[in-house]
């Protein structure tokens, strides 16, 4: 028989993320998990972050893996590395967003689900590479909730990011003109940078207790 404390621990946010993460989940509960996390500072996100799809029936689903996506890298509100690639030999590296055609991925995304799109984008990827930032991170407004968000510099494109737990964000990819939703995860990368305050202004210590998240935190940092 289960015991209520092994029930009340498959109900936590980092349970019901983990579970979308093996098996997917529908739009309506993934965005219903998202608008019941906590939200994030700016500050919260300085480091680097290992990302991770999440399946939702999305045309883009795998897209982002496929192309040697890593994740993303933090260093500042001015200075933010938004498409981290993996090369073949290991070596991580900035891409510079305005190489990617949203517009013809969006609109074509079934093009782009095969090797030789991947073989072409390896071949492509040494030209777009930087070390230059290509994103902003800003508090914004969305579905109600003041947070985090990544806005990149030259797509129309906003990365809104959820607390699922300590050094776990949901994060979700606005893009103008898509009509569903793109979910993915990050992870901070451990040793990259050092553990810094979560919370924002006006969101108290029992909206993160509630979530599962540890009470700890300063839930009164300025944003």
């Amino acid at each position: 028989m289960q015991s209520a404390e092994d029930a009340d621990a498959e109900t936590t946010p980092a349970s019901r993320l983990a579970a979308f993460e093996r098996g997917g989940g529908a739009v309506t509960e993934i965005l219903a998990l998202f608008d019941s996390l906590p939200p994030v500072s700016v500050e919260a996100l300085r480091g680097r972050w290992r990302g991770s799809g999440l399946p939702s029936g999305h045309p883009m689903d795998g897209l982002l893996e496929r192309f040697g996506w890593h994740g993303k890298e933090f260093n500042g509100p001015e200075d933010v590395q938004p498409l981290l690639c993996k090369a073949r030999g290991g070596k991580v590296f900035g891409l510079n967003p305005a190489f990617v055609p949203m517009g013809l991925v969006s609109r074509h995304v079934g093009l782009f689900h095969n090797r030789f799109a991947e073989a072409a984008f390896a071949l492509s990827a040494r030209a777009a590479r930087t070390t230059r930032p290509a994103a902003r991170l800003r508090m914004v407004e969305f579905r109600g909730v003041v947070t985090a968000t990544m806005i990149y510099d030259r797509l129309p494109i906003q990365d809104v990011f959820r607390a699922a737990a300590r050094d776990v964000l949901l994060g979700v990819m606005d893009l103008r003109g898509m009509a569903q939703p793109f979910f993915f995860v990050l992870r901070r990368e451990s040793g990259w940078s050092p553990r810094p305050a979560w919370g924002c202004v006006g969101v108290s210590a029992a909206v993160y207790a509630n979530a599962g998240l540890d009470p700890g935190w300063p839930a009164e940092k300025v944003c």
